[in-house]
């Protein structure tokens, strides 16, 4: 369970995401493991932050915090500036797994939110064929997959089936897009017209994204903030703006100035790697 404030704070009403000394631990006494030590950590609304870092670092269990999937040990967790369970904020999801439903067509895989989240499941019915079909159509047209709509997922290749995946996870006009490494089991050139794809979507609708990523190229094409995380306990050791202008092309990632970044950050998740070696 989240541990109240004593004396509960207003949240900024440009906070959409925000961890509060946040602690995350599995077990108890000599089997205790803590997955996360104690974060704080603040998300404004239309910014989008990548976590990156060694594997078992947290990045996940932030994400899953976030999500409402997993609970604090310690700490408060508010999104959407209200605690997190005490209200529901609109959320999309991708995983490196697009996670599309067999049985359905790609539109229909599409559609899924607008069937399930409020408020548009109350006039599903009345504007599946109409308005949300319309909608549907637009959206799968802006990533590449007009008339791709009748197609099952088994028709489509990964690529397809993860832009697809992005059309769902935005198809409902979430506050917060969750994004845990979707391009990840991609090859690099479909990964790469990925990254062009989220950030035209991001530039036009603006939501609040938090990206999980072991790629330091990704984080430093699509994130205008990059938090670097340490393993063992897992936290946030480095938080720097990227300061690229949009829109960004792969050609920005063979400049020096964007170089010379992500060797930063790969400098600092190997120092912090170091010190965890000699305290081990």
């Amino acid at each position: 369970m989240n541990a109240p404030l004593a004396h509960p704070k207003p949240r900024a009403a440009d906070n959409v995401i925000e961890l509060e000394k946040v602690r995350v631990t599995f077990g108890t006494a000599k089997n205790a493991v803590t997955a996360l030590a104690e974060t704080s950590l603040r998300i404004d609304k239309g910014e989008f932050v990548a976590l990156v870092g060694p594997s078992g670092c947290g990045k996940s269990t932030i994400l899953k915090l976030v999500a409402g999937t997993l609970n604090a040990t310690q700490g408060n967790v508010f999104v959407a500036g209200r605690e997190i369970g005490a209200g529901a904020a609109r959320i999309g999801m991708a995983f490196q797994n697009p996670t599309l439903l067999p049985w359905l067509n790609i539109r229909d895989n599409v559609m899924l939110p607008l069937k399930i989240v409020p408020p548009f499941k109350e006039a599903f019915g009345a504007k599946r064929k109409t308005e949300y079909r319309d909608r549907v159509e637009a959206s799968l047209k802006q990533v590449g997959l007009g008339g791709f709509g009748d197609k099952f997922p088994w028709q489509l290749s990964g690529g397809m089936q993860q832009r697809a995946s992005l059309c769902r996870a935005l198809i409902h006009d979430p506050t917060l897009l969750l994004l845990d490494e979707p391009f990840g089991a991609l090859d690099q050139f479909t990964r790469e017209e990925l990254w062009e794809i989220m950030q035209n979507l991001w530039i036009e609708k603006r939501p609040t994204v938090l990206l999980v990523t072991h790629d330091l190229k990704e984080a430093a094409y699509l994130a205008s903030r990059i938090c670097v995380m340490q393993a063992r306990p897992g936290r946030i050791v480095d938080d720097s703006p990227v300061p690229f202008a949009r829109p960004r092309t792969i050609d920005v990632s063979f400049e020096p100035d964007f170089v010379t970044l992500t060797q930063r950050l790969r400098q600092r998740i190997v120092a912090a790697r170091a010190v965890q070696e000699i305290v081990s």
